[in-house]
């Protein structure tokens, strides 16, 4: 039992410091609250500046797909219990993403900017949007299973762990992966575009069309009907068209 509690206690500290550093990466992207930001003054050469910002991008990267691979799990569940591999999985995440908010290099300059009122206006709503549609997608399919925390809670009681059936609840019905469309959505809205701005904007960009290959790859081999729900729903743009089709349809049948 004691074990049991252990894993749990575990599994629940990670939990809270995903928390925190989802709360920090909000003002981190949206440049308030915190420093550095991704977009504060640079100091020191720009070259070095950014080697070391893709050098956190790219640890991040090759941990977030690496250890989410079947694969690699099924190696790493032989060194840590199988009740905490995913809360592990979200505690290595968390702190690679830490080191990037610590290490950070801001290399100053503006890409662009929108000075109009409303335009920022659209452009912030845009940012609160995509951070809110991250945590929207992931309570859609089980927020507590995804960050570790119904694994530790079943295993606490004794209770065999079961993967949840396959579901396309509200916004999975429209693009596969909302998830990471919030995440485009919080990383691309700004009124102003910096110029590390952008090559956090273009490097995450480039790693969520990779993610998603590898993620679909293993998605198909696990689940018997993702093939068929990959060929009727778009990726990450909504089929606009279909739908527009769809109801010109429905309004000539009428």
């Amino acid at each position: 039992m004691g074990n049991r509690i252990a894993i749990f206690a575990y599994g629940v500290v990670v939990y809270a410091l995903f928390l925190a550093t989802f709360v920090y990466a909000v003002g981190f992207v949206g440049g308030f609250a915190v420093s550095p930001s991704l977009d504060s003054v640079r100091e020191g050469g720009l070259l070095e500046a950014i080697l070391v910002d893709l050098g956190l991008l790219t640890l991040f990267a090759v941990q977030h797909s690496v250890m989410a691979r079947p694969a690699f799990k099924r190696w790493w569940t032989r060194v840590v219990p199988e009740a905490a591999e995913r809360s592990t999985y979200v505690l290595f995440s968390s702190l690679a993403l830490a080191a990037m908010f610590a290490l950070w290099r801001p290399l100053g300059g503006v890409v662009w900017t929108v000075e109009a009122p409303v335009g920022q206006a659209v452009l912030w709503a845009l940012f609160g949007t995509g951070w809110a549609l991250v945590l929207v997608a992931t309570f859609l399919i089980d927020h507590f299973d995804l960050f570790g925390l119904r694994q530790v809670w079943l295993h606490l009681r004794g209770m065999p762990y079961r993967p949840r059936r396959f579901v396309t609840p509200g916004p999975y019905r429209v693009v596969r992966h909302p998830l990471y469309v919030g995440w485009l959505l919080a990383f691309w809205a700004t009124p102003t575009m910096t110029s590390a701005h952008l090559l956090f904007a273009v490097m995450t960009t480039a790693y969520i069309l990779v993610a998603i290959q590898l993620e679909e790859r293993d998605l198909t081999a696990a689940l018997p009907e993702y093939a068929s729900y990959r060929d009727r729903v778009p990726m990450l743009v909504p089929r606009l068209r279909s739908r527009v089709g769809a109801t010109a349809a429905a309004r000539a049948a009428a």
